[in-house]
């Protein structure tokens, strides 16, 4: 029974790699979309997101049938707190994902970002695209080291996050009230994208250490103190 037991556990672990990897993989196709302004790629990842939604579902179902069967104590119900956790923060990406194409949809066949901006969007989407790769590893791995770099490449997505609003405020900008507003929208998905990304990687460390990943940080050390 207890070989089943943590059998389970660990499949609701490789359900939660999936789901990152498949977020992953939507973000990246939902930014080419954009781009590109391919609406069968836009397509395909909205529709795709229902693999990931009902992925969350049965992981939720399998979590709350060991919590009732098993009524785990110590570690393995920090596992599957934890896990449930996770589930929604990748479930949320997933659908960040979807909205980007459904905005590469409504402006078909025209490109919702303007040509100046091209290259801070793609930054973006790849940026977003590793953050979840790299979350999906910690899952993995259960590397502390490794969780906590995520918060430190987040700032990397802050800072693409204030060139696009840098671009908005600027007097020349010429493309009009619609496509700042798209632009916005953009920017805020990829942003809360990337939060997520780091939220799984703080929910890993806190199922590894039972401690909360912002109590490990340590202070900056300051010279002569």
């Amino acid at each position: 029974m207890r070989d089943a037991y943590h059998e389970e556990l660990d499949s609701i672990g490789e359900g939660l790699v999936e789901m990152a990897r498949l977020v992953g993989s939507a973000i990246g196709r939902a930014t080419t979309s954009m781009l590109d302004a391919d609406l069968k790629l836009a397509e395909s990842v909205i529709a795709a997101d229902q693999k990931v939604d009902d992925l969350q579902h049965d992981l939720e179902a399998r979590a709350i049938a060991l919590l009732a069967r098993q009524q785990p104590v110590a570690t393995d119900l920090r596992i599957v707190v934890t896990s449930l956790r996770m589930s929604a923060d990748l479930e949320r990406s997933g659908d960040l994902a979807q909205h980007v194409a459904k905005l590469a949809r409504l402006r078909f066949p025209d490109r919702a970002v303007p040509r100046d901006l091209h290259a801070t969007i793609l930054e973006m989407g790849q940026l977003a695209q590793r953050l979840m790769a790299k979350a999906a590893e910690v899952i993995i791995t259960k590397d502390v080291d490794l969780a906590l770099q995520l918060e430190q490449d987040d700032d990397e997505m802050d800072q693409l996050h204030r060139t696009l609003f840098q671009h908005l405020m600027d007097d020349r900008w010429k493309h009009g009230i619609e496509t700042a507003v798209d632009v916005t929208l953009l920017g805020r998905y990829y942003e809360r994208f990337a939060d997520h990304a780091v939220s799984v990687a703080k929910r890993v460390v806190y199922l590894v250490t039972g401690e909360h990943a912002d109590d490990l940080q340590q202070p900056t050390q300051i010279e002569g103190v």
